[in-house]
C-alpha cells in the first residue's frame, strides 16, 4: 500500500530476522473466550509467516504460504492473478449480499502482511464455528501482489493486483468489504483511513466500544491511503480499511516479531469479530 499522494513504493528484499527469546506479546492478552478471538493462537500464525523468510509475491516462500492458507480456511481454493500468482479465497454460506473480509499475504514484514493475515485466520475459524443459516455469506480473500512488482515505479498502476483481479472476476453484489493490514504493532492507533466508507468506520467504532478496544480506533482521520480495499470503492462497495500508517519500520528488515504484539491482535480480532458478527446477523430475524 501506499499513501494516495506519495510518489513511489519502496520494496524490500531482505530477510526479516525472527526476534530471539519468548514471544513478545504472550503475557499481554487475556485467556481467549470459547466463542471469542484467541490472541495467542492468531499470534502463532503471526509467526509461521516470520520463519518463512520473506516472502515476495511469486517467490517460493510465498508460494508455501499460500498453500499453508487455503488448508485454513473454510472452502479454501486458489484463483489465479496475471502474471502467474494466485488469491487464496473462502467461503463461509450464507444469503443476502456477501460480506469480505481481506487482508494481502506477500511481503516480508512481521505488521506489513503477517499481522493482517494472521488476524483473518482466527476471525475465519471463529465465525466458521459459531454461523447460522440465516446468517450473510462471508468471503475470506487473502490477495496476492498487494506490493508492485520490481522495477515499477507507479504503484497506483502496477499495485493492488491481487485485489484488482478479484474485482475483475466479481464485479458487483458485496455488503461490505473489511481490510485487515498493519493492525500487529506494538504501539498501536488505528485512525480512519480518509478514504474508507464513514458509515462503516462509524460501526468498526460501535463494535470497538462494544469488545473494550475503542483507544485503539480513535475518532479522526488519518491520510489517505492506496490499499486492497481501493479497488473494491471503486466499485461502490462500501469498504474500510484498518491501517495503522504511522509506522515507521514498514518496508524494511526492521519489521521484525519484537514490533509486534499479540495484545494489539486481540483488540483489532476481538472489535472484527464484533463488527462481522453483526453485518453477518443483518439477514436474520429476532
Amino acid at each position: 500500500m501506499r499513501r494516495a499522494a506519495a510518489a513511489g513504493l519502496i520494496v524490500a528484499a531482505a530477510l526479516i530476522a525472527s526476534a530471539c527469546g519468548g514471544d513478545p506479546g504472550s503475557a499481554a492478552p487475556s485467556p481467549p473466550r470459547a466463542d471469542g478471538f484467541d490472541a495467542r493462537r492468531a499470534f502463532a500464525d503471526l509467526r509461521m509467516q516470520v520463519e518463512l523468510g520473506p516472502r515476495p509475491a511469486g517467490s517460493e516462500a510465498s508460494r508455501e504460504l499460500a498453500e499453508r492458507l487455503v488448508r485454513r480456511i473454510p472452502a479454501g481454493r486458489f484463483e489465479d492473478v496475471p502474471g502467474g500468482l494466485r488469491n487464496v479465497v473462502g467461503t463461509l454460506p450464507g444469503r443476502g449480499k456477501p460480506i469480505l473480509l481481506g487482508a494481502h499475504y506477500g511481503f516480508v514484514g512481521a505488521n506489513d502482511g503477517a499481522g493482517g493475515v494472521a488476524v483473518v485466520l482466527e476471525l475465519a475459524r471463529v465465525l466458521d464455528r459459531d454461523r447460522r443459516a440465516c446468517q450473510r455469506e462471508m468471503r475470506v480473500v487473502f490477495f496476492d501482489g498487494e506490493e508492485s512488482p520490481r522495477g515499477s515505479s507507479d504503484f497506483a498502476a502496477d499495485g493492488l493486483r491481487g485485489s484488482r483481479a478479484y474485482v475483475a472476476a466479481h464485479p458487483r453484489g458485496l455488503r461490505a468489504m473489511v481490510l485487515a493490514d498493519f493492525v500487529a504493532d506494538r504501539d498501536l492507533s488505528i485512525p480512519r483511513e480518509a478514504t474508507s466508507n464513514p458509515a462503516l468506520w462509524k460501526r468498526l467504532r460501535r463494535a470497538a466500544a462494544t469488545a473494550g478496544a475503542l483507544h485503539v480506533f480513535p475518532d479522526r482521520v488519518g491520510p489517505g491511503i492506496l490499499d486492497d480495499h481501493t479497488p473494491f470503492l471503486e466499485q461502490g462497495t462500501p469498504a474500510i480499511d484498518l491501517i495503522d500508517f504511522d509506522y515507521p519500520h514498514f518496508h524494511t528488515t526492521r519489521d521484525t516479531l519484537d514490533k509486534v504484539s499479540a495484545r494489539s491482535l486481540d483488540l483489532v480480532g476481538e472489535t472484527m469479530l464484533v463488527l462481522l458478527r453483526r453485518l453477518r446477523a443483518e439477514t436474520c430475524r429476532g
